[in-house]
């Protein structure tokens, strides 16, 4: 009924190139070639928007029109003005220009509300060139690439609007190809793990080759399965049909089976995006593989032609505008091997074209894994040349040869590149920018397997209100078996599940994969070993018989069915195990249709080994494995992962974690088996990831149009709170002498518990702040609310303290001290002190003090973690005395959650008694401009200035 209107407005936003226009006025000029007398009034329009679903074509694309305003950086003379991205100012502005009312207005803020959290840039100096005309004119793959993710993938308008923001902010920080100057830029986007890196690389080519860049190397992790995902990847969602084909007629049988993805599902029943005619047919550059699916790059394979670069006029280098815009882009997608990696240098160094010409691209996919050098430049001899890892060679040559490359490294765990040597202009150090992507939409992460900054007791938690006890399942010692047997039933319970949403929703491609993970080990013999017990395991589970129907009704009735209300994430739920009964046989035929439900994927090749290929075929199999179906490889409808492999540091840990990422329609039914220390591990690991995300969102400020802090200053914001961030040989450190963040919690830096006499100090000289907490408060955050003591102290008191406070490391909070100190009276007035407490804990009465409540924690490293809630960070907002000059500090004396449940005595402090503290400086405390960082030189390392150009 409303699709003439539908077909005005989507006519009117598809005219506004240039900026935001009279939406009415414009819709109804559309109209006239419509239908003469539709009504296309303002009113309508909100009606319309007001009652549309939100994945509504038109509310899709108001959504990305006006998300894109919204981001759009200042630019002199056009339409923003100077009203700054992604405030309420910048919409009023749009809201205006659109020419509409008030109510509309309110219509638009409640269906299409401003981006609020943004990913996170350290950047040097750059000179701005991607303009949003430049972007408006030069769109031809990125806009493709966008209707594909709409159509084929059915993403949502604010995940293509924050695709389009990230992928922007990297573009901007390239240098301009068409410029006659080579400048070369290196950058790091950190990501989480599984969490759609694929997605935003793939979209910073399409950008890239819209802007004129025309050699793209990418190179995927160490292994053939992570390259052959990646490369099928891009060519199914960006190098499209037309490219794949070049020119070769399909319906000629003969022909079309030397095109690799010739007996290809998705291909056959045209799933790889299409552009309707050749690009080269409307003046656009053509895409030219120079791998495929199946082959990786080989030396003169296509013959040294085909990376030449074509140009109109040869008197012109390849990058001046006569000739970039019309010569194809080549793509190159190559794991990280020494002899891949060598024959392409020794191609292109052959190549009749100057390489300083070319504009060029390298996409470091799994930048943290062989790219690094971990050779120890202190033990190299004085000018000696500079020794370096095989791969970390390779990548070297490629940036020295190519001098208008950029290069772009892409990893969820960014340790190993913050640590590489940032003084060697010729390594992989992102010394022009860092960018931290926010947590994608729908994604599982931590915070989906931990309870983190819970306030829920333990003992209360249920499956609504625990993240961790409605998809982690312990494995307690010795009980591996009974737990293996639970995993191996949840893979077949949650498969029954799939297959009865798949038959309310035939068209659903959500449940084409359904895999479990078993990740043990990394040695081969030893994955050869346990997919043998599962075989034995499978056979004698009787899944169809009355004794495996009992044990599935009862794990349906007891964890399935309950854990999937108490989500409530709207998916479709049988009313009892009866209804999923009948669907049991089909699931056990599905993962073991020959009688064996394992498939063993590792660099073993068995002559009749099944191979792992999600493309082709849908896969139902029990996956067992190590490094392979590691870093990197997204393994599709896992479901189900048992996992027991320790490993020695953080970076490995968060690599293993295949259970994070996407699960579109079944996300209720993800189970993790793992024991509590490995458990622990994880959430130490995270915890310091997002830690390091938070140091990094402190210091993305500018200054007079100039940043305050650049990637080689970030070194020492790595905290360690469980394993060490990366391997030893990837760590270089930095001596901070200042930390002026507004924002303190050293939540993993106090004494270990064998350390006594720290910890007794520590709650002695906090003594000021309990007697100074003498008022019970009640805080809040939005509907939430907490109970707390509140009281004030002096600034010189609060130095004082902090001053006597003793830590695991003397140089823990030393830097942070010492700006602390440094504060006077104009900076910090006073301070208030707040400890919350907990409403279900008696807590410990100290004479002449009051009653306090204990924080239960877990122990990682043998140490307690201090760590603030979020509820209670929130509530510090409501606080009443505040001024633009006073600091706040919460105070949480921690104890081991374990014996927190124990009777200790409430009337003294018993021993083990952490006492955690974080603080928050007040406004005055960082007035803008404030260099954040200040360094001591270190011996042999120079240490990054204010004035230092990366």
């Amino acid at each position: 009924m409303n699709e003439p209107l539908v077909t005005a407005y989507l006519g009117a936003l598809g005219a506004m190139v240039s900026g935001p226009k009279a939406l009415v006025r414009r819709a109804a000029v559309e109209a006239e070639d419509i239908a003469p007398d539709l009504d296309v009034s303002e009113d309508r329009l909100r009606d319309y928007v007001a009652a549309a679903d939100p994945n509504d074509e038109l509310r899709v694309q108001l959504h990305i029109r006006l998300a894109t305003w919204d981001h759009a950086p200042i630019e002199s003379g056009l339409w923003m003005g100077d009203t700054k991205p992604n405030t309420e100012l910048r919409r009023a502005q749009i809201i205006n220009l659109l020419g509409l009312g008030d109510k509309t207005a309110a219509q638009f803020a409640d269906s299409f509300s401003i981006a609020t959290d943004h990913d996170t840039v350290i950047a040097g100096k750059w000179e701005p060139w991607y303009t949003a005309d430049l972007q408006r004119q030069r769109d031809f793959y990125w806009s493709h690439y966008v209707a594909y993710l709409r159509r084929r993938r059915r993403w949502k308008a604010e995940a293509i609007t924050r695709l389009d923001a990230a992928t922007s902010r990297v573009l901007e920080r390239f240098a301009n190809p068409a410029q006659s100057k080579p400048v070369p830029t290196k950058g790091l986007v950190v990501g989480y793990v599984q969490s759609g890196k694929t997605a935003n690389f793939a979209g910073v080519i399409a950008k890239a080759i819209d802007a004129g860049y025309r050699l793209i190397i990418v190179m995927t992790g160490t292994t053939n399965l992570l390259r052959d995902q990646t490369q099928r990847r891009l060519d199914m969602e960006l190098v499209g049909r037309e490219n794949i084909l070049r020119r070769v007629n399909e319906n000629d049988i003969e022909a079309a089976k030397h095109i690799d993805y010739f007996d290809d599902e998705d291909w056959i029943n045209d799933r790889f995006n299409r552009y309707g005619v050749q690009p080269s047919a409307l003046g656009k550059p053509e895409i030219r593989r120079m791998t495929t699916r199946r082959f990786d790059y080989r030396s003169l394979q296509q013959g040294l032609p085909a990376l030449e670069f074509e140009r109109k006029d040869k008197s012109k280098p390849v990058w001046s505008a006569e000739n970039l815009y019309s010569t194809d882009a080549r793509l190159i997608v190559v794991k990280k091997n020494e002899s891949v990696l060598q024959n392409l240098i020794s191609d292109l160094k052959n190549n009749a074209d100057r390489l300083e010409d070319i504009p060029a691209l390298i996409i470091d996919d799994e930048s943290d894994q062989a790219s690094i050098n971990t050779v120890d430049p202190e033990k190299q001899s004085p000018g000696a040349k500079k020794e370096r890892t095989t791969i970390n060679e390779r990548i070297s040559t490629l940036l020295q040869m190519l001098p208008r490359v950029q290069y772009v490294g892409y990893t969820a765990t960014p340790f190993a590149n913050v640590f590489s040597d940032y003084t060697d202009k010729n390594d992989v150090f992102p010394s022009d920018y860092l960018l931290a992507l926010r947590r994608p939409l729908d994604y599982m992460g931590v915070e989906d397997f931990h309870d983190i900054d819970s306030s829920v007791p333990e003992s209360e938690r249920t499956f609504s209100n625990s993240k961790e006890k409605a998809h982690v399942r312990l494995i307690d010692d010795g009980d591996e078996e009974f737990a293996f047997q639970k995993a191996l039933d949840s893979f077949v319970l949650a498969g029954a599940i799939k297959l009865y949403r798949q038959g309310l929703s035939p068209d659903d491609n959500h449940y084409r994969h359904h895999t479990m993970l078993v990740h043990e080990a990394a040695k081969k013999a030893k994955h050869n070993i346990r997919a043998e017990t599962i075989r034995e395991l499978w056979s004698r589970s009787g899944h169809t018989l009355a004794s495996g129907m009992k044990r599935l009704r009862e794990l349906y009735d007891s964890d399935f069915a309950p854990a999937s209300h108490g989500l409530d994430l709207g998916y479709p739920m049988p009313a009892s195990f009866a209804e999923l009964e009948p669907l049991i046989g089909r699931v056990v035929r599905r993962i073991a249709p020959n009688g064996d439900p394992v498939l063993v994927i590792n660099s073993n090749k068995e002559p009749d080994q099944e191979e792992l290929d999600f493309d082709r075929r849908s896969v139902w199999r029990i996956l067992v494995g190590g490094n392979k179906l590691a870093r990197g490889f997204t393994v599709e409808g896992l479901t189900i992962t048992y996992y027991l492999r320790t490993v020695g540091h953080a970076e490995a840990l968060m690599q293993m974690g295949r259970w994070f990422g996407f699960r579109p329609g079944y996300r209720d039914l993800v189970r993790l088996f793992i024991t509590a220390k490995i458990r622990d591990a994880f959430e130490a690991a995270c915890r310091d990831e997002e830690l390091f995300r938070d140091e990094l969102r402190q210091y993305a400020v500018m200054a007079d149009g100039r940043p305050l802090v650049t990637p080689a200053h970030i070194q020492p914001l790595v905290a360690r709170h469980g394993l060490r961030p990366t391997a030893a040989n990837k760590m270089r450190y930095a001596q901070l002498v200042e930390k002026r963040s507004p924002s303190k919690e050293p939540s993993s830096g106090y004494p270990a518990l064998v350390e006594s006499e720290k910890l007794r100090n520590n709650v002695k000289v906090m003594t000021p702040f309990l007697r100074a907490a003498s008022s019970e408060s009640t805080l809040s955050a939005g509907t939430r609310s907490f109970e707390a003591l509140t009281g004030e102290v002096s600034h010189a008191e609060m130095v004082d303290v902090l001053t006597q406070l003793q830590w695991r490391h003397d140089d823990t909070f030393k830097a942070d001290l010492a700006w602390i100190k440094s504060l006077d009276s104009q900076a910090v007035d006073k301070w208030i002190i707040v400890l919350p407490q907990r409403r279900s804990d008696r807590g410990v009465t100290i004479p002449g003090l009051g009653t306090f409540s204990l924080h239960g924690r877990k122990i990682e490293n043998d140490s307690l973690r201090g760590n603030s809630e979020s509820l209670h960070r929130a509530g510090l907002a409501s606080l009443t005395g505040r001024t633009s000059k006073t600091g706040c500090a919460m105070i949480y004396p921690v104890i081991d959650k374990d014996r927190a449940r124990e009777d200790l005595p409430r009337d003294t402090w018993p021993d083990g008694v952490v006492m955690a503290i974080r603080l928050q400086l007040p406004e005055k405390a960082v007035p803008a401009g404030t260099q954040p960082l200040v360094y001591r030189a270190a011996a042999k390392r120079p240490i990054p200035t204010e004035n230092h150009t990366w």
